[in-house]
């Protein structure tokens, strides 16, 4: 089925506009289907446009009253003949409850049987529930009917008023593109509040309705500071009316910023206990959406290619407002550890893309560059940007943008236009450096008799001539810092700073996008420095650092780990730690490092941090979780199970029950039957989902889960991704082999049976990233280059081969 390109989309907005959509659910039709009736008003310039749709079966469609041939649908689109100026078009179709997320989402909740349905129209989804002219850049006003069981509850775009029994209205909302339509059907357990006039919301299955009792204050509180300070900034009260924010299953993104009701993974409501760190996240993520309803939702790009200016300016703002307003902590620490970390990551991939490309790809290729770039380098971009413009020039830029644009869209070059306007200088020349050219240059500090000489290496391949303000930090013995301000606008700068320091960190604040390297002597001194330096955001410089070293076959993996059994004894931020050990996993044990005996030597040193963790700690909490996911030893394990010499102060409550019985299951000692008898504790759809993870890893549930994966088109996200997740253990290398070669013979089926973001999010999860081999990587080229094979599937393993040829490169050069 053909993705709709920009040309495409050019001439169709040029021939057409939207003047309104009604639109009609009936939702008691059936498991497997509803109907849904789209009146679309419209204004034409041209004979003809299409309409898309993608129907389980076109019932009938009128145009102007006379009847449209449905024989003419093909590939989602259906085209229209003799338009008027004005048009009323009618389609009434069939449509398939969907199981990937996209479209209309039917979960049914494991412990009651009660049925939760959400709206999902990302990128080419909306054609999937509702006909409608698909692309950004044609919004318009929606009135949405719907008819339902008399138990459920409907919310959407929109005020939802019960008109009968069965029978909800949704107002008229203010234009939208059709990405951000939803709606929100169930027997869903609402929490009403209101901030400044503004009534809120919040949702869940009931099952959850507890949890979500316990964390209403704080996701209230998060959303009024939110609103408050961008109030403040924008000068531009929120124009959507109502503002729910629904917590929904099988949802496969953090969360969709749908104006007026926001969709969150119902993951985020925490029926266990947490780590702050995992709040800060949480209440980050609120924040993030909530930017969306100003840069997104009221002004929206034209074409998929400038999704990463909605997608970094919310991840800039939602570190900035999170840190500035909100109660929580560790923001700017989480995006220098995480975010960076995934975005340098994603930068040096085959893949790599300028953070604002051309508009030349199609819809669906488009959503390929939903990455690390589009997120966290644009963000570091744009926060690079307002420090170089002065924060009153960035928001004044900021704020006319909002203004000219009001409900409609906009693309980069009249962003920077207003910027210009607000007193910006050469920005045309600054964007096409940062923004309009991939990669990252290198930045390193050679230390001489009188200073220090920083060098800026640009990549050959991805040539530009990018600026640096950031600042060299020096810290001695003690871990006290001498910094300097520094311009690095050539490839080789003096810096006056004592040569003799223990360490160097260039970009010590974590000021700009850039591949750091720390010089041999910096390098020998950090053991015993880096635990002394009280800025956790250089801390991470110091580790993006180390890591990215380590990737590039430059640093022996066997140093960094020296430098990570440091960190775990001395380590106070449980977002540096929760990091690292994600590295640890996903790059470093069984991947660059064997197994054995390093696991045993991270285990050790965690086991005895965790003797001195405060009880009842985040610390804690996320040292014992390490401890869990590392040690051999299975009567620890078993014992916590079985409540005995449990630390003080740690809760093994539910989900740190999955987490225990996962391990025992790659160590060997537990299977299936083990599994099946805690899932009888844990009889929720959390539990289902935790038990997917757990039967994936077992010797008489791997085929099954193995299926269920590759053939299985109802099986719902959250199981889906858990299964992928568990098939794979570092230490189950003999027990999984005979699927890494059946992984790139079947994994093409999943593009069949799927579509949207699931498809490349489980590859991502389900490639045999243990199997670090040189037959291995030529199974992936090929895999990669056959043209017959979905272009998103292509692309995953495309990065995952990346991984594998850093990998094999590290073994080589250093054994």
């Amino acid at each position: 089925m053909p993705a709709l390109t920009p040309e495409e989309a050019r001439t169709r907005a040029a021939s057409i506009e939207v003047n309104s959509y009604q639109v009609a659910f009936d939702l008691t039709v059936g498991d497997e289907v509803f109907r849904a009736v789209s009146t679309i008003r419209f204004a034409a310039s041209a004979e003809r446009t299409f309409v898309d749709v993608k129907p389980r079966e076109l019932t009938t469609v009128t145009l102007n009253g006379r009847s449209v041939d449905i024989a003419g649908l093909e590939d989602g689109r259906l085209w229209l003949d003799g338009l008027a100026a004005d048009n009323e078009l009618v389609v009434d179709a069939l449509m398939k409850y969907s199981a990937d997320g996209e479209g209309l989402q039917r979960s049914v909740d494991v412990a009651d049987g009660l049925v939760y349905l959400y709206g999902m129209s990302s990128l080419e989804s909306a054609p999937r529930y509702f006909a409608c002219f698909d692309q950004p850049d044609l919004k318009a006003p929606y009135t949405i009917t719907v008819s339902c069981p008399d138990e459920w509850i409907v919310l959407g775009n929109g005020a939802a008023t019960k008109t009968a029994p069965g029978s909800w209205s949704l107002a008229e909302n203010k234009p939208l593109s059709t990405y951000f339509v939803t709606l929100v059907a169930g027997p869903y357990h609402l929490i009403r509040g209101e901030h400044d006039g503004i009534p809120l919301g919040l949702a869940c299955r009931q099952t959850l309705k507890d949890a979500l009792e316990r964390d209403q204050e704080d996701l209230f509180t998060v959303t009024a500071q939110a609103f408050d300070e961008y109030h403040r900034l924008f000068g531009y009260r929120y124009p959507f009316g109502e503002y729910h924010q629904v917590f929904v299953p099988d949802f496969n993104l953090g969360a969709m910023e749908n104006p007026g009701c926001v969709t969150f993974a119902d993951s985020f409501v925490f029926r266990s206990t947490v780590t702050d760190a995992e709040r800060s996240t949480r209440a980050r993520v609120v924040v993030h959406e909530m930017a969306h309803m100003w840069f997104g939702d009221t002004v929206t790009m034209r074409w998929w290619n400038d999704m990463w200016l909605n997608e970094s300016f919310a991840d800039y703002m939602a570190h900035r407002v999170s840190h500035d307003a909100t109660d929580h902590d560790g923001h700017w620490t989480d995006f220098a550890f995480v975010g960076k970390w995934w975005g340098m990551q994603a930068d040096q991939r085959a893949s790599t893309h300028p953070v604002a490309a051309d508009a030349v790809k199609d819809a669906r290729a488009s959503l390929d560059d939903f990455d690390g770039i589009s997120y966290a380098k644009g963000a570091a971009v744009l926060k690079q940007l307002t420090a170089y413009l002065g924060d009153e020039t960035f928001l004044r830029g900021v704020n006319a943008h909002i203004d000219a644009h009001e409900f409609g869209n906009a693309d980069l070059h009249e962003f920077v236009a207003t910027l210009t306007e607000a007193g910006a200088k050469d920005l045309p020349n600054w964007s096409e450096q940062w923004l309009r050219t991939a990669g990252l240059d290198t930045i390193s500090a050679e230390r001489t008799s009188t200073g220090i000489r920083l060098h800026r290496r640009t990549p050959t391949d991805h040539p530009a001539n990018r600026p640096h303000q950031l600042s060299i930090g020096g810290y001695d013995v003690s871990g006290r810092v001498a910094s300097v301000q520094v311009l690095l606008d050539r490839d080789v700068v003096e810096v006056e700073l004592d040569p003799t320091i223990a360490v160097i960190v260039p970009d010590a604040d974590d000021d700009t996008w850039a591949k750091i390297r720390l010089d041999e002597t910096s390098l020998a001194n950090l053991p015993a420095v880096l635990p002394k330096i009280a800025d956790s955001t250089t801390r991470a410089v110091i580790w993006n650092s180390i890591r990215d070293a380590v990737a590039d076959a430059e640093l022996d993996p066997r140093q960094a780990l020296e430098f990570l059994l440091v960190a775990i004894e001395h380590e106070d931020s449980v977002i540096a730690l929760g990091s690292l050990l994600r590295w640890l996993d996903d790059r470093v044990l069984g991947i660059c490092l064997p197994y054995e005996p390093y696991r045993g030597q991270v285990a050790a040193a965690l086991t005895a941090r965790l003797s001195n963790t405060p009880p009842g700690s985040s610390l804690q909490l996320a040292i014992a979780r390490g401890v869990v996911a590392t040690t051999d030893d299975n009567q620890l394990l078993q014992s916590w199970l079985d409540g005995t010499d449990v630390p003080d102060g740690l809760q093994v409550d539910t989900d740190f029950r999955w987490s225990l019985v996962l391990r025992l299951v790659r160590l060997g000692a537990y299977g299936k039957p083990e599994v099946d008898a805690e899932l009888a504790r844990d009889r929720s759809t959390e539990g289902a989902k935790q038990a997917a993870r757990c039967l994936a890893a077992t010797e008489d549930g791997r085929e099954a889960a193995w299926q269920r994966i590759i053939n299985d088109p109802s099986l719902g996200v959250d199981e889906l991704f858990a299964s992928a997740e568990g098939f794979w253990g570092a230490g189950q290398g003999e027990q999984t082999a005979p699927y890494v070669e059946r992984f790139f013979a079947e994994i093409a089926r999943t593009g069949e049976i799927r579509s949207g973001m699931a498809v490349a999010m489980t590859v991502g999860r389900i490639f045999p990233k243990y199997a670090v081999e040189e037959r291995v990587v030529a199974l992936a080229e090929a895999l990669a280059a056959d043209e017959s094979v979905a272009p998103n599937i292509r692309r995953s393993t495309a990065d995952k081969a990346d991984d594998l040829r850093r990998a094999l490169a590290a073994r080589r050069t250093f054994g």
